[in-house]
């Protein structure tokens, strides 16, 4: 990102390669990515701390399992953020020009890619919680709730710190002068199935066969109301859907032109020796990173009841964060009529067993 030397002078002696072969292409962005870095990462950490705060309340009152889910992306965005934003490229690279010792160098590209892959793979399984909702309603009502959503949260978290430790190994493309290895090509293959082609894949799937299901239940009830006038209307992409289909159309469109330049980088062209490799690598990550401040604009655009938990949370409004429970005032209309109707229930009863008057009780004669 920032023009610094590859390798030192041992190495040219060592590797027996001309200045020609060592010369690095130039970075033609100079500080732009810095600067962009430096507004991103102070917008996105307390826009997702926000967005962290109000799906907290709305989990704890609704307990609805998708709220679980996008809490568990929000928090890997943060992680992300932190890790790849903050001590990926602004220390390690704009600040210490990666001049930091191996090891921590290796751990933290483990850690960027272990909270890379979880900010990902946190939006699976809302996509297959939703698809079993609107496709399997009666399964749905089975299989979820938040203890479970807290359970699968927990195995995607363990899974992604777990696939990270690979990338230990993952080869710094700005200054390694030399060809891909066989191990940089396993790394690179198995990278991009991860973050892109296998959750691609999955949404894809998953949200055709969504799509599919509402179409096929619209036709359905279009005919049914060509039949009988008293049908119900049909059933419209409802809002949580909507917000599904944003959230994996944005992240599908944003890491697109990563995955791309990573395989042209593997097999035509390195970052290190063409400047217009370089260039499509900065500017494709940057795109890749805005993916994880972007979701709190969608949930504001889409979602009603986040956009009402954002406004408490703003404004310091100490909403209850479990179901509503009657108020008093409430109950009372309520306790009146139902009183009322035991006071009438009781005279009745009343009635009916106490002895008849003389008069009553006189016989014919």
């Amino acid at each position: 990102m920032i023009d610094w030397p590859n390798v030192t002078a041992s190495s040219h002696q060592e590797l027996g390669l001309t200045p020609e072969e060592l010369q690095r292409s130039k970075c033609v962005l100079g500080f732009i990515p810095v600067i962009y870095y430096s507004i991103l990462l102070c917008v996105g950490v307390p826009v997702n701390i926000l967005t962290a705060v109000a799906l907290t309340r709305l989990a704890c009152r609704t307990k609805k399992t998708m709220y679980y889910y996008l809490l568990a992306v929000t928090g890997s965005d943060i992680l992300s953020q932190l890790f790849i934003i903050f001590v990926g490229f602004l220390l390690e690279t704009a600040v210490f020009h990666r001049d930091v010792p191996a090891l921590l160098l290796h751990s933290v590209s483990a850690a960027e890619f272990a909270a890379n892959h979880a900010s990902i793979w946190s939006t699976v399984p809302l996509t297959v919680d939703r698809y079993v909702a609107l496709c399997h309603p009666l399964l749905h009502r089975q299989i979820s709730y938040p203890a479970r959503a807290r359970k699968i949260i927990l195995v995607v978290l363990m899974l992604s710190l777990a696939s990270g430790v690979p990338f230990f190994w993952w080869s710094d493309v700005w200054r390694n002068s030399l060809p891909p290895t066989a191990m940089d090509t396993v790394l690179i293959w198995t990278h991009v199935t991860i973050i892109y082609f296998l959750p691609c894949s999955i949404f894809l799937v998953l949200n055709s066969l969504i799509i599919h299901t509402l179409r096929v239940r619209q036709r359905q009830q279009c005919s049914q109301e060509e039949r009988g006038p008293k049908s119900a209307p049909p059933r419209r992409l409802g809002k949580t859907t909507a917000m599904l289909l944003a959230i994996t159309s944005v992240f599908s469109v944003l890491w697109a032109p990563r995955t791309v330049v990573v395989i042209y980088h593997l097999y035509v062209s390195s970052v290190h020796r063409d400047w217009r490799v370089h260039l499509a690598y900065d500017l494709s990550n940057m795109l890749a990173m805005l993916n994880t401040a972007v979701n709190f604009f969608l949930y504001c655009f889409v979602s009603k009841p986040f956009r009402g938990a954002v406004r408490d949370v703003v404004l310091l409004r100490g909403g209850p964060l479990y179901p509503h429970r009657a108020l008093p005032q409430q109950q009372a209309p309520t306790n009146a009529s139902i009183s009322s109707l035991y006071s009438g229930n009781n005279k009745r009863s009343q009635r009916d067993s106490t002895p008849l008057s003389p008069r009553r009780a006189r016989k014919p004669s």
